[in-house]
């Protein structure tokens, strides 16, 4: 994803529990994966025009199909 390997997130977390210390990093973490889920469910919702847009081209094939008959 972003060439973060075992030895990066380690380090990444060691510095973690140096800054916020052992008994606030959990809550750091859930937050932080809260936020993400949130963030790529934002991002994958359609939008009502994307919806429209399907819409109209699932139609137009469907009407392609059927002039072909």
């Amino acid at each position: 994803m972003f060439g973060i390997g075992i030895p990066e997130l380690l380090l990444i977390l060691v510095i973690g529990l140096i800054v916020f210390g052992p008994g606030k990093l959990p809550e750091i973490g859930k937050a932080l994966g809260k936020s993400m889920h949130e963030f790529k469910d934002a991002v994958n919702t359609d939008s009502p025009k994307t919806v429209i847009v399907k819409e109209t081209e699932v139609a137009t094939a469907k009407a392609a199909v059927e002039a072909k008959k």
